[in-house]
């Protein structure tokens, strides 16, 4: 008969291992599907705007402030999704660099809050006021994924 004892000290060892190591690599995927349904949100807003600009929608003074609200709602959220703990996981798209160069993101994160309040202050009343002004919003769209974003696509 065999000595079992030595298999079960190392399946004792592995769980112990485990249970420490649990925190360690603990992901708030809360954090993370947050800040991704806010970009969902953004992402319609977004949508909804390049439509206008395309001439697949009719542009109303109503609905240029409902998108510019809607991500300026986004852009003032954002921010506050981004622990340590949610670096990983979730299909997250957020890159090392925001953690890595927090000044630089928060710095682009502000830009965006200031320009869509800027474009809701301008309350676009006509199609050209309105596309200079979602112009000028979605270019921090554009750079903060060139820089903050991985692409998985």
């Amino acid at each position: 008969m065999t000595d079992k004892r030595p298999f079960r000290r190392l399946v004792l060892a592995l769980a112990g291992a485990a249970v420490l190591a649990g925190p360690a690599i603990a992901q708030n995927l809360d954090a993370i599907k947050m800040r991704q349904q806010l970009m969902e949100d953004n992402g319609d807003a977004t949508k909804a705007g390049g439509a206008i600009l395309k001439g697949e929608a009719e542009f109303s003074a109503e609905k240029a402030q409902e998108i510019f609200s809607q991500m300026h709602d986004v852009a003032m959220k954002f921010g506050d999704y981004f622990p340590e703990d949610s670096k990983t996981g979730g299909k997250t798209e957020a890159a090392p660099a925001i953690w890595e160069r927090p000044e630089e993101f928060d710095a682009a994160l502000v830009k965006y809050q200031e320009d869509t309040q800027a474009a809701l202050d301008a309350a676009p009343q006509d199609a050209d006021a309105f596309k200079q002004a979602f112009g000028m919003v979605t270019q921090n769209c554009k750079g903060c994924h060139e820089d903050f974003r991985i692409d998985k696509d």
